[in-house]
């Protein structure tokens, strides 16, 4: 066995290391394109969509999603097994970082117009994308184990936009979507007009 000697912070005569601590890894699943879309959905079991007990965790990812118009907000719901409408109860919140590319202005601080408290709307998880040749919105969303009979269904999301006022702009939103009931599918859209172009991407966490 070789010895292991420590000197100025540093290992030698190592001729092993540990085996790594397993991490998890992602499957993707769909990856949907918009054009000028007025929403983007994923529904289990309906074109090679797996939104079901198959896996734990999703992960969703936004890829350069461009709005159509100007200053307008992208969102999520849901629906339970065998439900419509995408209205499903939410609590969350939501906070904000901003910079400006001027400098002038930069702050931190929780946004209360953008949280739910049992409410039924379309969960925002972005601020105001503009719609600007070079601006747009890129982030994850994590929703945990949607087909449990037993819990309520947890969510994490992190966004980073153009903002439509010249500035960086990363949201953190965190929730549930309060029903006991399994969550087969999800829908995206703006607050207001199409997504002009961009990719949602669906991936599985082993």
């Amino acid at each position: 066995m070789a010895l292991v000697t420590v000197s100025n912070n540093s290992l030698t005569a190592v001729t092993a290391l540990p085996a790594s601590v397993p991490t998890g890894s992602l499957t993707l699943i769909k990856s949907i394109t918009a054009s000028s879309s007025s929403s983007i959905s994923f529904v289990d079991g309906t074109s090679n969509v797996v939104f079901d007990d198959t896996y734990k965790s999703y992960i969703f990812k936004f890829i350069d999603i461009h709005p159509a118009t100007d200053n307008v907000y992208l969102s999520f719901q849901g629906n339970a097994v065998g439900g419509s409408g995408f209205n499903e109860t939410i609590t969350s919140t939501f906070f904000r970082a901003g910079h400006a590319e001027n400098d002038g202005d930069a702050f931190l601080s929780y946004d209360a117009s953008n949280d739910q408290a049992q409410g039924s709307a379309f969960q925002h998880i972005t601020r105001n994308i503009g719609n600007g040749n070079d601006e747009c919105a890129v982030g994850t969303l994590q929703i945990f184990n949607p087909a449990s009979t037993t819990f309520v269904k947890h969510f994490i999301a992190t966004t980073q936009i153009y903002y439509s006022g010249d500035y960086s702009y990363e949201t953190f939103i965190a929730g549930y979507i309060n029903t006991t009931s399994a969550i087969d599918e999800i829908q995206f859209k703006m607050d207001s007009g199409n997504i002009d172009s961009g990719i949602i991407k669906l991936y599985g966490v082993k």
